[in-house]
């Protein structure tokens, strides 16, 4: 049984995705009124710094955001970021101080760096992102059936403008051309309402779209996931909730009220304990560890009291295959984004490395998060990249 727990608080909600009793996801969403990441503002560019082909803006909060030139300039496709010679262009031919210009914030502030901003606005739907600025299609790697990303394409190419763009979720498959053509539909109307707002130059910088709460974003996720129920300990929560889940049409997920500690269910606290610990030890006897810096996050992979009874290349591709396993369940838990390096122990053969990578993408499946994997460097590192689903 999948099951969403939220546990709320007067100061936070804690959001929980357990299956079978097993947390899978956790979430605290600390400021609940205060994220502004997915937000839209008309800004002001507050100053321009050429060295780093950056500017900042103001958005009227408390910090600047920063915008790089690669986040200015127009994506005609999935992968132009790759293709464009940034050093060979000026930003300051792209904007110019005081001058309005429309951004969506990335990446909320975090420690002393300020917001992450982009004109690249991204308005997240059920079964799509559409894309207001762009005009390419894609669809998620995780469709991996070549006739289905073509029926889902050809849908959604139909039901665009021929301005704009969008990602096709995961969510889609196997969706009626009605349901994804409404939720084309949801988000077109949803952006030209936000795009209708009067402004003036006397008005910026202004916020013209609050994104939505953490509880919406998940629930909104998951719909169509297999979730059974949603268990809450608040009125206001479950009444969100079963307005949520009344306009996605699906009465068979229950939500359940429930006055006692939910932490108390399946041992959470436990679970979380667990979670937190810097050590986790593979059933093995061999054990990772998770170190998180400003950069990225590296995680080793060690054998300890695992020695087996084969030759080493066999004993370390017995644990590093039980670590690829334990190490996508980590990141899925902790949230973890970004850089990701993991150092897992050195293999002799490219048959025994692959089979490593094999097992961790199959893993990686299962997480809703969009994971990159780059593959090992020449220091036998592994790398990849991951977006995380929540800022706080």
């Amino acid at each position: 049984m999948k099951e969403l727990i939220i546990n709320s608080n007067e100061n936070d909600d804690e959001i929980f995705l357990v299956e079978d009793g097993v947390l899978l996801e956790r979430y605290r969403d600390v400021n609940r009124n205060n994220r502004i990441e997915g937000n839209i503002y008309i800004g002001k560019v507050q100053n321009i710094i050429p060295g780093l082909q950056a500017a900042f803006v103001n958005i009227g909060e408390s910090k600047n955001a920063f915008i790089h030139l690669k986040d200015i300039l127009p994506k005609v496709d999935s992968v132009t970021e790759d293709s464009v010679n940034y050093e060979s262009l000026n930003i300051k031919d792209f904007v110019k101080p005081k001058m309005p210009i429309l951004v969506e914030i990335k990446r909320d502030s975090y420690n002393q760096k300020g917001p992450r901003a982009s004109t690249h606005i991204n308005l997240p739907g059920r079964l799509i992102v559409l894309l207001p600025n762009s005009t390419f299609i894609t669809v998620s790697q995780k469709i991996e059936d070549s006739d289905e990303r073509n029926r889902l394409i050809g849908i959604v190419k139909k039901a665009l403008p021929d301005n704009m763009g969008a990602i096709i979720r995961t969510a889609a498959v196997g969706k009626s051309d009605d349901e994804i053509e409404r939720d084309v539909s949801f988000l077109i109307d949803k952006w030209n309402e936000i795009i209708s707002l009067e402004v003036s130059e006397d008005n910026l910088p202004r916020l013209i779209h609050k994104n939505d709460d953490l509880i919406d974003k998940i629930i909104m996720d998951l719909i169509d996931s297999g979730l059974d129920r949603v268990i809450v300990n608040s009125d206001v929560v479950k009444e969100k909730v079963d307005k949520k889940i009344l306009e996605y049409g699906k009465s068979s997920i229950k939500v359940v009220f429930m006055e006692e500690n939910l932490l108390d269910m399946y041992q959470l606290e436990k679970q979380i304990l667990s979670s937190e610990n810097r050590k986790v030890w593979l059933k093995n006897g061999g054990f990772i560890t998770i170190d998180k810096t400003e950069a990225l996050t590296a995680i080793d992979v060690n054998s300890a009291k695992f020695t087996g009874k084969e030759d080493l290349e066999k004993t370390a591709l017995a644990v590093d295959k039980e670590a690829a396993v334990e190490i996508a369940k980590q990141i899925r838990l902790r949230d973890i984004g970004g850089i990701i390096v993991i150092d897992f122990i050195d293999l002799n053969h490219d048959e025994s490395r692959q089979e490593v990578i094999d097992i961790f993408k199959r893993e990686l499946k299962k997480d809703r998060s969009k994971v990159q994997i780059e593959g090992f460097t020449k220091l036998n590192l592994l790398e990849l990249t991951r977006k995380h689903i929540c800022s706080n």
